[in-house]
């Protein structure tokens, strides 16, 4: 049996998955956090991230010293922490997911979407998967009599398919 026909427990393609990807969900949740604050204001210290990501200052200090170390962040102790262009780059990626998918569910749902479910995807979505959502949904909304005809559907099913 080839790789590619094995099942895997979820931890199990965590762990392939994880041997190609240099960051972990942290390191991407702390980029995008940074470059969602660097889109209103220049300025960020560990503090203010500490905060809006409700995390221990201690934490944050520990995370900004790796993604310093691998070229994301340029970070002094107590200083203001400011994005490389690598990590802008990622960063802009990152928070773009993020959209996507809250557009997505949002679609798809009629209501609000869980940031918790947002969170739970981004994590794990392919770039090729990703894309074609964004392909999706940029179909639905430029035609906006499918969406329509979608949520008619919706509203005619009476119970949850499980």
């Amino acid at each position: 049996m080839d790789e590619k026909s094995k099942f895997h427990t979820v931890r199990g393609y965590e762990l392939i998955r994880q041997e190609s990807k240099p960051l972990t969900s942290a390191m991407e949740d702390y980029l995008e956090m940074i470059y969602r604050h660097s889109l209103n204001t220049g300025l960020l210290r560990s503090n203010t991230l500490s905060e809006l990501l409700n995390v221990h200052p201690s934490s944050v200090t520990k995370m900004l010293q790796k993604l310093n170390r691998l070229g994301y962040v340029d970070y002094q102790k107590y200083g203001i922490i400011f994005l490389t262009e690598k990590g802008r780059t990622l960063g802009k990626f990152l928070y773009r997911r993020h959209q996507i998918l809250e557009e997505f569910l949002r679609l798809i749902g009629g209501r609000e979407p869980h940031l918790l479910e947002i969170e739970l995807i981004e994590h794990h979505i392919s770039p090729e998967t990703l894309n074609n959502i964004d392909l999706l949904t940029r179909f639905f909304t430029e035609n906006p009599d499918y969406i329509e005809k979608f949520s008619a559907f919706r509203e005619k099913q009476n119970t949850p398919s499980f």
